[in-house]
C-alpha cells in the first residue's frame, strides 16, 4: 500500500483568536525573532493576507516579503500586524 503524505502546514489549524494567542505566546516565549516573523507570517495566511494587508494599510506584496523566510520586516510592521490580528506584545519580568 502506497502511503502519500504532504508537508505540515501550522496556518491550517489556526483556526481561532484563542488558537492563534497560545502560537503566539510559544513563539515569544522562545525568544526568537526569526520564529515570530515566521508565525505572524504563518497567521497572516490562515487569516487572509488579503484582509491583514487592508487592515495593515500595506501591501500584500509587502507583507509577504516582509514575513517571508527571507524578509526583514521593520518592527513598525509587526506591530501593524499584530494590531490586525487584535493583539499586542506586552512585558513582564523574566
Amino acid at each position: 500500500m502506497k502511503v502519500t503524505t504532504r508537508e505540515f502546514d501550522v496556518s491550517e489549524h489556526l483556526d481561532s483568536p484563542e488558537m492563534i494567542r497560545e502560537y503566539l505566546q510559544a513563539t515569544l516565549e522562545e525568544g526568537n525573532a526569526e520564529l515570530l516573523k515566521i508565525a505572524l507570517g504563518n497567521i497572516a495566511k490562515a487569516k487572509g493576507m488579503t484582509d491583514i494587508a487592508k487592515a495593515t494599510k500595506l501591501s500584500r506584496q509587502h507583507l509577504y516579503r516582509a514575513l517571508s523566510e527571507n524578509g526583514s520586516p521593520q518592527f513598525d510592521t509587526i506591530v501593524k500586524v499584530l494590531k490586525a490580528l487584535d493583539c499586542q506584545l506586552s512585558i513582564k519580568t523574566a
